[in-house]
């Protein structure tokens, strides 16, 4: 998602102490600084869809395998090439070497879906819990675009309005961990192999995208006035 998806344009970062901000200002301005680009989620997705292609046109499993691999390191070296952060392959790279692991060892194709399935699982568990424990999980991430994040990762803490406006943002994670969970352990459980491959597609960056949506409605909607608490936090 491109920085400016959330701002509509890039802005410098934004601290908290500035009174006639909200909170919910200041999230979007430090969500800008911390997500990545359509090009990251572009590059989590083509392995996958290499993978697929490759099995529904001959049924190799090792073949399909190597295709998702290949694309890996062709998404790398372009990105060598063209410069910019290797974190989005990087995570591909371990994705796919992971699936590849899963389904190499079973002989089934479908088994190359089960970290996924078993990742989301535990998302939705830290993301509910995260909510519950009133430390949400979206605070980690808002916290990156904070000009004091070295000196003070966990800043964030010592505001209740931020601790509440996070755990409103989270929600919209629980959703989307619930629903790639719904969707696609029943496939998984069913061998349908094709079904899973589309299923992660589109409940991947798509979804997501969808998840940010209602993030961005949940910020514009919210006039939270931004406090000095400080202390443990909320």
């Amino acid at each position: 998602m491109p920085a400016d998806a959330l701002t509509g344009d890039r802005v410098a970062p934004v601290r908290l102490a500035v009174v006639e901000e909200t909170v919910e200002a200041v999230i979007r301005h430090r969500l800008a600084d911390a997500l990545g680009g359509w090009r990251g989620s572009l590059e989590t997705a083509l392995p996958t869809l290499a993978f697929v292609l490759w099995w529904l046109l001959r049924e190799d499993l090792r073949g399909a395998v190597i295709a998702s691999g290949v694309l890996v390191v062709v998404l790398f070296l372009l990105r060598l090439v063209t410069g910019g952060t290797q974190r989005y392959v990087g995570s591909a790279l371990f994705a796919t070497a992971l699936a590849a692991f899963f389904a190499l060892r079973s002989g089934n194709a479908e088994d190359a879906f089960l970290p996924g399935i078993l990742m989301s699982a535990a998302w939705l568990v830290v993301s509910l819990a995260s909510i519950l424990a009133r430390w949400p999980l979206m605070g980690f991430l808002v916290s990156i675009g904070d000009p004091d994040f070295e000196e003070n990762p966990l800043g964030w803490r010592r505001s209740r309005a931020m601790v509440r406006a996070c755990s409103h943002l989270t929600w919209p994670l629980v959703a989307l961990y619930a629903l790639r969970v719904a969707v696609m352990l029943p496939l998984y459980l069913q061998e349908q192999v094709a079904a899973l491959g589309i299923a992660k597609v589109v409940m991947g960056w798509p979804l997501y995208l969808v998840a940010v949506a209602a993030m961005v409605w949940i910020l514009v909607r919210g006039r939270t006035p931004v406090d000095a608490e400080v202390g443990a936090g909320a």
